[in-house]
Formats: structure tokens, C-alpha cells, sequence
């Protein structure tokens, strides 16, 4: 697999999940939404907010978003509404994807220096590490999402990337099939 292909196919399944997230986040009303339920950012809007807040900063690193935005702290609240952040985690997810697609080969093989507001230390790390933290960090929050929603009697379905709606359409003839162990 190539940079391309990764990169694309992790941007559609964030896409996909965060789509499916929202969808059963709105059966919630607004109070179940922000009430705190002992998770690191509190409650299911706070894990949300977080991710957010996260994506955000990625997208601005990307230079997908205005240079002249501050990135902030992670348990800054940039949405109080939850219509107004659903709307715009379908412009990041979006800004994201067409990123992934127009990526050119090679594109991930330099290096990225960074001051974290979390560590307060500057930083020079791989691209590529920078983009597989991007999607690492965006599962393992929605993970605490579909924790909590269980908890609260939904359930999302299943997360996982072969159970992608296009997923099989990847698939070619021409690749041997793999016994199941």
C-alpha cells in the first residue's frame, strides 16, 4: 500500500464513522449530549468537542485551514451547539478527504516541526508520523465516544474498516483469496 492509499482510505473511514457517530449522537437530547459521564473530556459533546479541537489543529498544520488561527488548548469548547459542530466536522472531514485524494506520492517523507501546546516543547517529527497520530488519535477518542453511547443503550454498529460501505469494491480478481484462520 502507498502513502495515497492509506492516507485516502483512513480520511473516508474517519469520514464514515464520524457521519454514523453524529447520526446516533443527535437521538440524544442536548442534556444527555453534555452530561458528564466520568470520561476524560466529561460527557459524549466534551469527547467531541475534543476531537474537534484536535482535527482543528491538524487541519491547520496541513494548511488546510487559516494560518492566522490558534491552535488552543485541548479542552477548549469551540462548539456549544451541536448543529454548529456537526456542520463543521462535515467541512473537516471534507477539507480532510480532499487533502488525502489530492495527496502525491512522497508527500509524507519530510518532516514536521511543531511547538505542542499540550507538552509545551517544540518538536520535529516525521510527516507521516504526524498524519498516522492524526487518525490514531481520531479513533481512539470516537472508541470513548461509542463506549459512552453504549453505556447510554445505542449502539453504533460496527466500527471496523472492512465493514466500509466500498470496501469490497477495492477488492480485485486478481488478488489471491487468503484462508480465514
Amino acid at each position: 500500500m502507498n502513502q495515497h492509499d492509506y492516507v485516502t482510505l483512513m480520511a473516508e473511514y474517519n469520514a464514515w464513522m464520524n457521519r454514523r457517530m453524529f447520526e446516533v449522537c443527535a437521538g440524544l437530547s442536548d442534556d444527555e449530549r453534555k452530561r458528564d459521564r466520568g470520561a476524560f473530556f466529561g460527557s459524549i459533546h466534551g469527547t467531541l468537542n475534543h476531537l474537534m479541537w484536535a482535527d482543528r489543529a491538524y487541519l491547520i498544520r496541513l494548511g488546510l485551514l487559516g494560518s492566522d488561527l490558534t491552535i488552543g488548548r485541548p479542552g477548549d469548547v469551540l462548539f456549544d451547539d451541536f448543529e454548529a459542530m456537526r456542520a463543521e466536522r462535515e467541512r473537516f472531514d471534507d477539507l480532510l478527504l480532499g487533502w488525502a485524494r489530492d495527496l502525491e506520492e512522497g508527500a509524507l517523507s519530510g518532516t514536521y516541526a511543531l511547538r505542542s501546546a499540550v507538552y509545551r516543547r517544540a518538536r520535529r517529527i516525521p510527516m507521516f508520523v504526524l498524519i498516522v497520530q492524526m487518525f490514531n488519535h481520531q479513533t481512539h477518542h470516537r472508541g470513548q465516544i461509542t463506549t459512552l453511547l453504549s453505556q447510554a443503550g445505542l449502539d453504533i454498529g460496527s466500527t471496523d474498516i472492512p465493514w466500509m460501505p466500498h470496501v469490497d469494491a477495492l477488492a480485485t480478481e486478481e488478488q489471491p483469496l487468503t484462508p480465514a484462520t
